[in-house]
């Protein structure tokens, strides 16, 4: 697959690079991605949900009539689940909602999502950016000029930037990774990515060895 590389003002460069065919061209499996998709977001979730069983809550644990004889059902103390304050049966626990997951598996869903995006033409290729400070005005005009302003975007650096990641920060519609720290809800989740040059370099070189 032949991207065309773009510069910081949106027009070609006229260089182009060559993204493997064995990851963007390949068959998405969206059965892995499912799975990938579930197990990102089963990972989020904080699991501290907790209830009092009728051990816990307060109250009085005297039985609060003779067990037969006065005609009516047979009653333990206040803190039954019967009654208003009592405890809760079966209620949810502290616990993990996280799952384990293949690292083939894990593999194989994002070169399925990468797969996708290439089919959509929805990946960008943007030269190096140099950022000595943090700007975000400026990076904000760059992706206006390469039209993903107004996109939810994932931006891609081929390890983690200060400078990039800070300008990108107060942009809604963007997320900024390092290349490493991709997964593939990020992709799935993203309307077109940019990948800079050297990104787009990584995966062709890991390809070609």
């Amino acid at each position: 697959m032949q991207v065309d590389i773009l510069n910081i003002s949106g027009a070609k460069t006229g260089r182009t690079i060559d993204l493997p065919e064995e990851i963007f061209g390949a068959e998405p499996n969206n059965h892995v991605i499912y799975l990938a998709v579930k197990q990102y977001l089963a990972a989020q979730r904080q699991g501290t949900h907790k209830v009092k069983t009728r051990a816990e809550v307060h109250g009085s644990s005297k039985k609060l009539h003779k067990q037969k004889g006065t005609g009516g059902a047979r009653k333990g103390n206040l803190r039954s689940p019967i009654y208003k304050g009592g405890g809760t049966i079966f209620g949810p626990k502290p616990h993990s909602y996280d799952f384990k997951l293949n690292r083939k598996v894990k593999d194989l869903a994002k070169i399925s999502a990468l797969s996708y995006k290439a089919k959509e033409n929805a990946i960008v290729v943007l030269e190096d950016l140099a950022l000595e400070t943090p700007k975000t005005k400026q990076v904000a005009a760059i992706l206006k000029s390469i039209n993903v302003a107004d996109k939810k975007t994932l931006f891609v650096t081929p390890e983690h930037n200060d400078n990039v990641y800070l300008s990108l920060r107060n942009i809604p519609s963007v997320k900024g990774s390092s290349l490493s720290d991709v997964n593939t809800y990020d992709i799935v989740n993203a309307s077109v990515l940019v990948f800079t040059e050297s990104v787009a370099k990584i995966f062709s070189e890991e390809q070609a060895n």
